[in-house]
């Protein structure tokens, strides 16, 4: 991605510029001139597949696979996956069998998803939800971009609160507050320079995440001997069959949640490759880049989990100090160079939050056609903003949002996911198909999925009705599903003492069922 730089057919302010600034304001014009210091000012418009052609031209496309590669094991490999798999055995009760069964399952499938939008970056040369603007329309996108933009900032808010954890175990002089801070404006400024700085940020530290993870499977197996006792404190709680398949169900939508959610962004990182790059290429290359290092990380988060509930100095500092603290305990034995591993551990949340504010960013500048004007770097600093109040406000809550967040993610990834399958393999799938779009391609290519030269001209997009009300059915769904501790569906609370979480399989259902009906009925009345 560095030839970016040497190549003057491809600038990233250029494009933004001579959109935004003669008709943006006078008053924002100078923060388009920070592009000298190498900020990337390029916002939500489409790369060309004519400047992606020059750009493969001039690199080699192993080093953009490679470099896409170094990016998801670095997001993925590190804490911020790990972070929930602490919780099926301390929160849920579950042994450390149905942890991992209910854990790894659900967490591959979830990496079908993002797989799958990725496959749009190169076709289209358009961030995620900029192409979600061909399913819901000019304006229905907006409230899309906006769960997108509450997503990130969720997982924005668990790094930075784990972080914290972890750096106030650490070193005890420093609070909680400093340790969610310098997570937040490390991420920052790396977010702010682009994906080419970003790219070769994550490249560079995914080796180091890994030794670092390798080195916490070290200390975890050195106490696998409490698994058993663990087993049987869950055995002696005495949990229903009922009740133990309510508590696995609901921490299947976790796992799912934690790879599922990478699919709103997906396509951010592949809009540079060019348009003839084989989609089965990058579909492989994105489900083995997130599945392989969260399979590796979830099963020794599980694992050390599961040892905490009977290993006591764990336990302790679990009830102490969080996840954070759990870690951070367990490198105790080998101290100071345990809690070096334990920096380099926090540093992965750092690679993993860069990619929230990078790509919350132009979700921003789709809600909004005034807002498109004001460049990604402002919208990192007030995303940057706004997950550090949150993050401050709830760091004493780190395994409440967790539990409660990420199913909430599912549930409308799962509706996405399903609209944009039943999009592109039903209603786009032949030349054939593509003719009843008759009004969006106006006589033009149809060899393309979709006409990408239209994604902002409202004119040329989808009324957007269709999805919205496929996705309000969907919403039906999850709201009779869900289990959440404010709210309880009917069919959730049926399922053992706590509930199970049904919200994630009844959203994807309910949706798939009614969108094709609506899809059709909107076809014919307006062609588009």
């Amino acid at each position: 991605m560095s030839d970016i730089e040497k190549n003057p057919t491809f600038s990233d302010t250029t494009s933004v510029s001579t959109l935004s600034t003669p008709r943006g304001p006078k008053y924002i014009t100078w923060i388009y001139k920070l592009d000298s210091f190498g900020v990337e000012t390029r916002g939500i418009e489409r790369v060309s597949g004519e400047e992606r052609q020059r750009i493969a031209q001039s690199t080699s496309k192993y080093v953009q696979f490679g470099q896409v590669i170094g990016l998801w094991i670095a997001a993925c490999g590190g804490l911020t996956s790990m972070s929930s798999y602490f919780l099926p055995t301390l929160l849920l009760g579950l042994n450390l069998r149905d942890a991992l069964v209910s854990g790894l399952i659900s967490m591959i499938i979830g990496c079908l998803i993002p797989a799958y939008c990725s496959t749009m970056g190169p076709k289209s040369g358009c961030r995620q939800m900029v192409t979600a603007r061909f399913l819901f329309g000019q304006w229905g996108v907006k409230f899309v971009a906006l769960i997108a933009i509450v997503g990130g900032i969720g997982w924005s808010v668990v790094n930075c609160v784990l972080g914290g954890q972890m750096l106030v175990a650490i070193n005890g002089n420093i609070s909680l507050a400093v340790g969610i801070v310098v997570i937040s404006i490390v991420s920052l400024i790396v977010a702010i320079f682009g994906i080419r700085v970003l790219l070769k940020f994550q490249t560079i530290l995914a080796i180091p995440i890994i030794i670092a993870c390798i080195l916490f499977y070290v200390v975890v197996c050195q106490k696998m001997d409490y698994i058993h006792d663990s087993n049987e404190m869950i055995k002696q709680a005495g949990y229903s069959a009922l009740t133990t398949r309510g508590n696995w169900l609901s921490f299947f939508a976790i796992g799912y949640s934690i790879t599922a959610t990478w699919g709103s962004g997906a396509s951010d990182y592949y809009i540079l490759f060019p348009e003839n790059t084989p989609s089965y290429q990058i579909f492989l290359v994105t489900f083995f880049g997130i599945s392989i290092p969260s399979t590796f990380v979830a099963i020794v988060g599980t694992l050390c989990g599961t040892i905490a509930l009977s290993y006591k100095p764990w336990n302790d500092a679990y009830n102490t100090l969080g996840v954070g603290g759990l870690i951070v305990e367990t490198f105790s034995p080998w101290g100071r160079f345990g809690k070096f591993v334990a920096v380099i551990l926090y540093i992965s949340l750092i690679c993993n939050n860069i990619m929230n504010t990078y790509s919350i960013a132009f979700e921003f500048q789709l809600i909004g056609q005034y807002l498109l004007y004001i460049p990604r770097w402002v919208w990192a600093f007030i995303v940057t903003a706004i997950y550090i109040v949150l993050s401050l406000a709830g760091k004493e809550h780190f395994s409440t949002i967790l539990s409660n967040f990420l199913p909430m993610l599912g549930y409308w990834i799962s509706m996405y996911i399903v609209l944009l399958l039943e999009e592109n393999l039903i209603f786009r799938s032949t030349i054939t198909s593509r003719k009843m779009h008759e009004s969006e391609y106006s006589g033009g290519n149809y060899d393309m999925l979709y006409n990408w030269n239209n994604w902002n001209k409202p004119k040329g997009l989808t009324r957007g009705v269709a999805c919205a009300l496929a996705f309000a059915c969907g919403v039906a769904g999850a709201v009779i599903g869900m289990n959440q501790v404010y709210y309880q569906g009917p069919l959730a609370k049926k399922i053992g003492d706590y509930g199970g979480d049904l919200g994630m399989w009844l959203s994807f259902g309910f949706t798939g069922i009614t969108y094709p009906v609506f899809r059709y009925f909107e076809l014919k009345q307006f062609k588009k």
